[in-house]
This record gives structure tokens, sequence and C-alpha cells, in this order.
């Protein structure tokens, strides 16, 4: 077998089903397999990748473990070659999996391939490509400089050497992820794909991010930074220094001094963002499926505008794009090509009758039904 696809949900039944949409359409010429790791979500997350993609290799977790004993769990199952992590908020285009394994057998020996990600709203994901983060470059970054944070080097549509990489989408040959003991199961939540991206570099290999092949993460950053969030995001960067940086005492001292009160700063931009409103002067659906429109047209009590091919100038309108018509490279090129312009996208996946979006990277993607 070729390639094992991992994905660990909890929690986001829709946007999971998105996922394995896009992802089966992704595989249908690769020898592949799906695993879905369910970390007890209590919901209908397993019932539904039942019923709708009984291929599915599923494994129901009695509890929540956390990120990399979930991922783990899925990996020791995995038949694939290649083996490539996601996240169950990731929408990937049909030809995402031929062209990164086409990239990395060009490859000089290399290690994780990651992808240019974009939030829902067609903005570049900087943590796409990011340098190995030594405590002053943290400071730096929790100081407002992220200059020595992102890879600003490697342009975001090239190809090309990276350190660390994000875990919403690592690719890599599976014996490499074995070799080099896999996620850290220290780590329960943040920290543990730049751990394992450092961990690939130390043993020789190099990582890689290939900006030719674009994926749409809704991301889902917690809305938020409470207490919860600080503590899990500090133990995190502990661990992460403990383990490879403790020569570095002066300045992880001053990450440890300066994090809570920049993380107020933060919760105080993010809730200024999230006031903020796009006003939608019309609706406009990318399809043929008349029901479809009719559908949305009882849904929002206003005309729909269906189109069958996808407008260059859309502005302050909601776009409806129907995977059914167009296919998921389409829908996440539309996204980018039209994005600052007052503009709301919403992605229809396959049969199922709701849609999924979002207007920002620091907002959980939108489900809205319209059965």
């Amino acid at each position: 077998m070729k390639l094992s696809v991992v994905i660990l949900n909890y929690k986001v039944p829709y946007h999971l089903l998105l996922c394995l949409d896009s992802v089966t359409r992704a595989t249908e010429h690769i020898e592949a397999e799906i695993i879905v790791v369910d970390n007890n979500s209590e919901d209908e997350s397993c019932d539904l990748v039942q019923q709708h993609f009984p291929k599915v290799i599923l494994i129901k977790n009695t509890k929540n473990s956390g990120f990399s004993k979930g991922n783990n769990s899925g990996v020791k199952k995995a038949k694939g070659e290649y083996v490539c992590l996601l996240n169950p908020d990731v929408v990937v285009p049909e030809d995402c999996f031929t062209r990164v394994l086409a990239y990395h057998q060009d490859l000089k020996n290399p290690g994780a391939i990651g992808v240019q990600l974009v939030d829902g709203s067609g903005e570049f994901l900087n943590e796409s490509k990011r340098n190995i983060p030594t405590p002053r470059v943290a400071l730096k970054k929790l100081l407002g400089n992220s200059s020595a944070y992102y890879n600003f080097d490697l342009k975001k549509d090239a190809n090309g050497p990276t350190d660390i990489l994000v875990g919403a989408f690592m690719f890599m040959k599976t014996e490499l992820y074995r070799s080099t003991g896999g996620l850290d199961e220290d780590y329960f939540m943040y920290g543990e794909d730049i751990d394992l991206s450092y961990r690939i570099r130390k043993a020789g290999f190099q990582n890689y991010y290939c900006g030719e092949t674009q994926v749409l993460h809704f991301k889902g950053e917690s809305t938020t930074k409470d207490e919860v969030y600080l503590k899990n995001f500090f133990e995190a960067m502990s661990i992460f220094y403990r383990k490879h940086f403790r020569t570095y005492k002066t300045s992880f001292k001053l990450v440890k001094l300066s994090l809570k009160p920049i993380m107020a700063f933060e919760k105080l931009k993010i809730n200024s963002i999230k006031i903020q409103t796009r006003l939608v002067e019309n609706i406009s659906l990318i399809s043929e499926n008349q029901d479809l429109k009719q559908a949305l047209k009882t849904k929002f009590g206003t005309a729909v505008n269906i189109m069958t091919t996808i407008p260059s100038e859309q502005k302050n309108s909601l776009i409806v794009l129907d995977a059914n018509f167009i296919s998921y490279k389409e829908c996440i090129k539309t996204i980018i090509n039209l994005k600052s312009r007052n503009t709301i996208f919403r992605i229809k996946p396959g049969i199922f009758n709701f849609m999924i979006g979002s207007e920002s990277k620091h907002k959980k993607g939108e489900v809205t039904d319209l059965s």
C-alpha cells in the first residue's frame, strides 16, 4: 500500500465529513487507506463515518488522550509506505497527494513535507513554514517580531526546505515517523508538531514545504485565550525547551514572564476581530442544482443567483461552492482568488445537506444545515 491518511477527530463531525469527502477524492487513484481516530467525541462522529464512509478504518478511543497519542495510535495501524497526518478541519484538493508524492520522490534525503495552508477566508497561514523556535526566537515573536519565527525567505507559492511544519498536514515515510518515535506523548496539545519536525531535522533529514499545493484549513483556534489555553501552551513550550534547549535559561525565563501579559493582549485583539461583521448584499451559488438554490433561498429568505462559471469579480457576497459541481481544488482556488473583497465563502460537500465556511483564522468553521 502506498499511503495511509490518519485523521484525528474530536467533536467536529461535520468538518470530518467534509474532510473525508475531499480525502476520498484525493486518494481515488492511489493505493491508500484512510484511518480516522476518534478521541472519545461522545457525539455522532463515529456513526456518521460508519454510515457514509464504510471503507474508512475507524478507531474509537475510550478517552481523549491528546493529539500525540491519538495520532500515534492511528499510525500504529497504518500499512502505507507513506503516512499523512491531517486535521479534521482540513480540505484537500484532488491532486494533493499525487503532487506531494511526486515531490517527495524528487528530493534528496527528505524528512517531512508540509503544504501551503490557507484559512477559510483565503488568507495564507504563516505557520505552514517556520524556522526553529529557539527561546530567543520565541521571545521575539511574543514581543511582536515574527521575522525569525516564520520562514519568510521561502515564498508562499514556492517549494523548498524549511525546518518546522504544522501538524494539520504532515506527510512523510511511515518508517521515518516510527523510527523517530512519532509524536511525543508528553505533549497533550500544542508543540508536538514543532517537536517532531525538530527531531526529524536532528536525525539528519531535511523537512520541505510544497507551496504549489494549497490546502484549506479552517483552523479553529481558541477564540479566547483563557487560563486553560495558557496552561497548555506554556506546558508545551516548557517540554520542548527542556528537551532541546536546556542551556537557554535566561531566554526561557523571559518567555515565561512575558507569556501571560502578551496573551491577555492577544485576547483583546481577538475579541475585537470577533465583533467585526461583513455586509452581504447577495448570495451566489456555483452549481446547476436548482434544489440547492431553493434550499438556500428558504434558509436565508432572499434571492439566490445560480452560476455555472466562477466569477472573476464578486464583492460583498456570500458565495456557496457546490463540491458536487466543481472540484475541491476549484473551491480552494476560488476562495484564495476572491479573498479580501468582503466576501464570505461556504463549501457544500458531496451528498450532504450542510455547508461549512469561516471568515477568519480565529474562528472555527461555521456549519449551516440546509435540510
